[in-house]
């Protein structure tokens, strides 16, 4: 027989033996048939991006329902023997692409309907230039023999088993539904629904027999609840869909005085739910029916038995949208050189995730990231736990391994002919935006937000995992890299003392001062043009040509502007001196107290206007490739200055700040912005940032009271800068914390031990969503996740720390204040919740441009127009 990849031995059908079928017999138990609310990850390896139609193609587990590519298959199986898991019978997809007859390509190329990433629309995507030929196999082990599929003898189970595999459509899929599934209320008329006498009248359960009783149309039906009439459904924008028999039924029953609103969407109906749609006026969308089982019952349907055979809405939604992209950002219209190779792998957007591409671009250049997670992945991923497509760490250094060596760059596969090269980040981004308001959804997001996000998320991790990802040959948290403390000092101007106040901080944020633009003369000489013309009654014809043949002026305002305005004293009014017993007026500087490894730069261009709608400043901010932040450096108290008494307690501290210790000496604790509110004022359009420090300040009354004090408060300079979390008296944060017994007592009544659940909601930070979830991960070796947890715990009481903490442990790393750019993410479009970014990043002394899965060779980076840039410290 012919071998196969590893030595394994291809068996075709016709030469299937009953040595063969033996092994297959002996495992054929710990077969699993997925159904369809089971997660099957039958799209990607584990472990890196490997798909059907890399390499050697991909096995998937029959038993776990997790797939790896051939290079993993070894330690795969020393996992599954490691967690108890099964690990002989794998299904093996193998496929290739082939290039489309250059006619049929050339036929494509114009539009005939005005749609995206559907046939004979928009073609958006390079894998639509190709066709796939799929060949399965199975692969039994220890024999590592490959049986060609489909094959009859094999047993049942084991067919059905892959059968069921193959069917699947797979957890990406199931959870890219969840991400754009549309919330969908209770209908009105269920509850009273009006039903016809069924008069024996039965609904057949073999979908083959259901036809529109109108047309004949045997795709997309919609059974009405009331009077079991099947019809066709609307058309789509895109011209697919149905007929409208279903609604046209509808108008004729409300004609006749029936009120028969709601339809059920055949094919869809299972034991957890279908998709019902209300006709009525006053609904006309999807709904829910908490009586649907007994609807129907009615007409003979019994839910239990039914199974999903077509798509539903938000799948068909998702069909008709996700391939959408915007027009490829070029520079100044260059024809710019693809570039390939290690460090030069593009991510593929999957969905508005190019706020996610642009960030991962930047950081895979932190020194410190590649030895994390690049270098360290072996053993990261040797060592993951028994469901490791949950386990942040491993999905890192799966991201970590795919951008910054050659396994998936353009040209190191067999084919030169193929899409340009990119990884799917979809395992990763399901991980980091899991439980956020908003960086779980598919809706485009602010790129600073989340890469502070990310940081938090990745601290989390590796001080739970500290034997994996923790602590490596002393390296610190990776988030460390990034942050600086910011020293504030607070004068009183009336008695002349000061207080000094220093918090934690990952991104410097710059607003722009437009005032200060080296260029206002020429804005001035552009406002006084447009005035003549328009007083000389120039014809807007003319006067539009004329605008258009010539580039706006745009205001230039330089770095060192931005840099001073942030160093720049700002009056504080009301407030309380603890000098003179009463409120007066401040003056209030900030400084950076330690310089990072790595500085992150925010340019504020975005901001709220007065009728609450998000606009974006139409300004150039040159930025340099070498910055000098040391004139800005803090210097603490200065001789000869006197500091503000201390605030009494019965003053709670004038709204100076504090010094991170109650009036009695008692260790504070932070106090967290409640989630729910947060996420109320985030769906309002507000920035998370300025949520949280509406929660804060207002003590997480309620969201109203949050809501008044953003209105109010919208136009602070500060307002969209990272909260700093106030203290309580008398607690203690981070690993010093005792977690709240309400919620230790609430993890033992899951089965937990006391012990157990301690530690998970040390790890969480107090969050006992989170700790659940860490709990249940770790499930199978979760005495030695507790011990890492309290020997992490352990070294953190012992270490000396700033008051008031921050995600990363210990001092933040200090060192001269002059750096080198390396990366810009550039963002185009009106706010930050919308539009498209891409990122510049400068590999080997060359600046490339990554958009997306595109990537090439920069010739004029846009310095000018970034949002977020990253400089780390000169050599």
């Amino acid at each position: 027989p012919p071998s196969g990849e590893h030595g394994c031995v291809r068996i075709e059908r016709a030469m299937m033996d009953e040595s063969v079928l033996g092994e297959i017999r002996a495992a054929m138990m710990q077969c699993k048939t997925p159904t369809a609310y089971d997660k099957v990850y039958k799209d990607e390896c584990t472990f890196s991006f490997d798909t059907p139609l890399s390499p050697g193609g991909l096995l998937t587990n029959l038993a776990t329902h997790r797939s790896v590519g051939v290079d993993f298959i070894d330690m795969e199986r020393r996992l599954c023997a490691k967690h108890g898991d099964p690990s002989s019978l794998y299904l093996l997809q193998r496929w290739r692409r082939v290039k489309k007859p250059q006619e049929e390509l050339d036929a494509k190329r114009d539009p005939t309907k005005l749609a995206i990433g559907v046939e004979g629309g928009f073609n958006v995507d390079d894998d639509a230039d190709y066709d796939v030929v799929k060949a399965n196999f199975l692969r039994v082990y220890p024999a590592g023999i490959d049986v060609e599929l489909p094959c009859e003898d094999l047993p049942l189970t084991v067919a059905q088993c892959v059968e069921a595999v193959l069917q699947h459509a797979g957890v990406h899929a199931q959870e890219e539904v969840a991400t754009w599934q549309e919330e969908r209320r209770e209908s009105r008329y269920a509850d009273a629904l009006v039903r016809e006498p069924s008069e024996g009248r039965k609904i057949p359960p073999d979908p083959k027999a259901w036809r529109c009783a109108e047309t004949g149309a045997t795709e997309n039906l919609w059974l009405n609840l009331s009077d079991g009439f099947i019809g066709s459904g609307r058309k789509n924008w895109d011209g697919s869909g149905g007929n409208g028999s279903a609604l046209r039924h509808y108008d004729k029953c409300k004609a006749e005085g029936k009120e028969y609103p709601l339809a059920v969407k055949l094919g869809t109906i299972t034991p957890a739910g279908a998709d019902v749609y209300s006709y009525a006026a006053d609904e006309d969308d999807m709904v829910t029916d908490a009586k649907l089982a007994e609807h129907l019952a009615h007409w003979g349907i019994d839910v239990m038995r039914m199974e999903k055979t077509e798509k539903s809405m938000a799948e068909l939604q998702i069909d008709l949208n996700k391939g959408f992209e915007f027009d490829k950002i070029t520079e100044a219209g260059a024809e710019l050189a693809q570039a390939s190779g290690a460090r030069r792998v593009g991510l593929k957007n999957l969905g508005n995730t190019c706020y996610v591409n642009s960030v991962l671009q930047c950081l895979k250049e932190v020194a410190a990231y590649e030895r994390r997670y690049c270098a360290g992945a072996d053993a990261i991923f040797e060592s993951s736990p028994a469901d490791p497509t949950g386990d942040f760490c491993t999905q890192m250094a799966k991201i970590a391994v795919g951008l910054v060596t050659d396994r998936y760059a353009k040209g190191s596969g067999p084919g030169d002919d193929e899409p340009a090269a990119a990884v799917q980040p979809r395992m990763f981004k399901a991980i980091v935006g899991k439980g956020h308001p908003e960086f779980s959804t598919g809706r485009q997001q602010d790129a600073v937000e989340y890469f502070q996000h990310l940081l938090e998320v990745m601290t989390r991790a590796e001080r739970a995992e500290t034997g994996r990802a923790g602590a490596i040959d002393g390296l610190k948290f990776t988030a460390s890299q990034f942050e600086f403390e910011v020293e504030e000092r607070v004068a009183c101007v009336e008695s002349g003392k000061v207080r000094y106040v220093t918090r934690r901080e990952n991104v410097l944020p710059l607003e722009v001062p437009v005032e200060l633009a080296t260029n206002k003369e020429d804005l001035a000489r552009e406002r006084e043009l447009k005035r003549q013309k328009t007083e000389s009654g120039e014809s807007g014809e003319r006067q539009g040509d004329d605008d258009a043949a010539s580039e706006p002026t745009r205001p230039i305002v330089p770095f060192d502007a931005c840099l001073s305005a942030f160093a720049a004293d700002e009056t504080v009014d009301d407030f309380y001196s603890t000098a003179l017993g009463r409120k007066g007026v401040a003056a209030k500087r900030a400084r950076l107290k330690t310089m990072p490894p790595i500085l992150a730069v925010q340019v504020r261009r975005y901001y709220v206007a007065e009728d609450w709608t998000p606009k974006k400043l139409d300004v150039l901010v040159p930025m340099p490739e070498t910055v000098d932040v040391e004139s800005v450096r803090g210097t603490g108290l200065a001789p000869g200055e006197e500091e503000l008494p201390p605030a009494d307690a019965d003053e709670g501290g004038g709204g100076g700040g504090g010094s991170g210790s109650g009036a009695g000496g008692e260790p504070q604790a932070p106090v967290e912005p409640d989630a729910s509110i947060v996420a109320q004022l985030v769906s309002m359009g507000f920035s998370e940032n300025g949520s949280k420090r509406a929660a804060l300040a207002t003590g997480n009354s309620s969201a109203e009271g949050a809501a008044e004090w953003v209105f109010a408060h919208m136009e602070d300079p500060d307002f969209n800068d990272p909260p700093t979390i106030p203290v309580i008296p008398g607690g203690q944060s981070g690993a010093d914390a005792s977690p709240d017994p309400a919620n230790v007592a609430m993890l033992a009544s899951m089965g937990f031990a006391e012990n157990h659940a301690t530690a998970a909601l040390i790890a969480c930070d107090g969050n006992i969503e989170r700790a659940a979830d860490w709990l249940f991960s770790r499930a199978d070796d979760l005495d030695a996740a507790v011990a890492e947890v309290n020997a992490a715990a352990a070294g953190h009481r012992s270490a000396t720390s700033a008051p008031g903490g921050a995600e990363s442990d210990g001092e933040c790393e200090d060192g001269p204040g002059r750096y080198e750019l390396f990366g810009v993410v550039s963002h185009m479009g009106g706010n930050t919740a919308c539009g498209h970014y891409v990122a510049h990043v400068k590999i080997e002394g060359q600046w490339h441009i990554f958009n997306d899965r595109k990537v090439a060779i920069s010739q004029k980076p846009p310095l000018e127009l970034g949002y977020l840039y990253f400089y780390r410290r000169s050599a």
